[in-house]
């Protein structure tokens, strides 16, 4: 396979494909640019020459000034000639003037010129190469060439033919190497723009996915559980003030009254899980009380927030609070909790701990996996201590400047 490999690149680049002219012309046609700024500089000097130190200094500044004001044209000139010969795009750089000016004049000033003299050197290859290669065709008009001292010449002409399109090559790949890197945008600016952007994108999305919860809260809390309500409030007068109606007939409303209870419990609870209204009403230190008060075991709360986070770092918060207490009731075996929730600057710390058995690992696929995802929706921080035996301590750090 490596060999067949190497047969099919040698091909692709050998001397007569369309590979290797593609590479010598797009190297050639780069030798006026790149050679440009250090003619604007040099001009001055080979058209006259300045003795007095005021012409020295005109002839030093104008250049310099010149080769100033046409690095943008230069630079676009480059990433044009790339697009139009390779199909290669390099945008223009994002950059502000200041900053994006040094990479280019690094182009045109150090790599332009060095790449030229490699093209230049592709150029000597094919047109010595070529010379030489047929040195035996006209051996004999030049009567100063030795016919025997002619085969090493030609043997050397064939190798620069040889070697000419993987030099182009190599010009080639370090000049598209070199616009892309000075040329273009700021690679480190573009990674730290397109980071930016993206979390910009994904707080719009955590901020969508919480206002659609809450709405589906609304919508449920005003539709469905209101008719829940009535539909139990009707079973209900119905199980009291019917008489005299027959016993199966009472025993299908009392089964019906009983489903429609746990129905509007379950809707309850789905409500909570969804978004409670209590959280957007007054705040995590009511809707963190709540949640307590239903937990069969003896809680510790404190809540020191001062001033409000975001509707969605709460929503964050209580979720972790809610789910923390879930698991320590259905697998720690704990006989008590403690919460605390504080706001220190721009952050808000949550610590759940519990004296149970301890043992938790998110690794396994439980609820935990899913509330450090949630934390770092946010780019919140997640930390668990459970070793076996306990106690278990669940740490959350949740930036409030959103």
């Amino acid at each position: 396979m490596a060999s067949v490999s190497l047969l099919r690149r040698a091909r692709v680049h050998a001397p007569w494909s369309a590979a290797a002219w593609r590479d010598t012309v797009f190297a050639a046609s780069g030798v006026p640019l790149q050679f440009g700024a250090w003619t604007i500089i040099g001009l001055p000097w080979l058209i006259w020459e300045p003795d007095a130190p005021p012409a020295l200094l005109l002839a030093s500044l104008v250049p310099l000034a010149a080769v100033l004001m046409l690095t943008r044209p230069l630079a676009s000139a480059q990433r044009e000639r790339c697009w139009a010969m390779l199909g290669l795009h390099v945008p223009a750089p994002t950059e502000r003037a200041v900053q994006a000016m040094w990479r280019p004049l690094v182009y045109h000033l150090v790599a332009g010129p060095a790449l030229a003299f490699g093209a230049l050197l592709v150029i000597a290859a094919w047109t010595g190469g070529a010379g030489l290669a047929g040195i035996l065709a006209y051996a004999w008009a030049l009567p100063a060439v030795d016919p025997f001292q002619a085969v090493p010449l030609t043997l050397l002409g064939l190798a620069l033919l040889a070697a000419a399109p993987w030099l182009a090559l190599t010009v080639r790949r370090l000049d598209t190497r070199a616009v892309a890197a000075l040329l273009g945008p700021d690679r480190a600016k573009e990674l730290e723009r397109r980071v930016e952007d993206l979390a910009e994108k994904r707080a719009g999305v955590v901020d969508a996915a919480d206002i659609e919860r809450r709405r589906i809260e609304r919508d449920l809390h005003d539709g469905a559980q209101q008719r829940l309500v009535s539909l139990a409030m009707n079973l209900g007068l119905a199980r009291e003030t019917l008489k005299g109606v027959p016993d199966e007939a009472m025993q299908v409303i009392v089964e019906a009254h009983e489903e429609a209870k746990e129905a509007m419990a379950e809707m309850r609870a789905l409500i909570r899980g969804l978004h409670p209204a209590v959280l957007e009403d007054r705040g995590l230190d009511a809707a963190l009380s709540g949640i307590a008060a239903r937990v069969p075991l003896p809680v510790r709360l404190r809540v020191d927030v001062p001033e409000r986070a975001s509707s969605t770092v709460e929503a964050v918060a209580y979720f972790v609070v809610s789910e923390a207490l879930t698991n320590v009731v259905r697998h720690a075996r704990a006989s008590k909790v403690e919460i605390d929730v504080e706001r220190r600057g721009d952050l808000l710390f949550l610590s759940v701990a519990d004296d149970g058995a301890g043992g938790a690992d998110p690794s396994r696929g439980s609820g935990l996996t899913g509330l450090g995802r949630r934390v770092r929706s946010v780019d919140g921080t997640f930390r668990i201590v459970s070793p076996a035996g306990g106690p278990t301590t669940v740490t959350v750090e949740l930036p409030c400047a959103l």
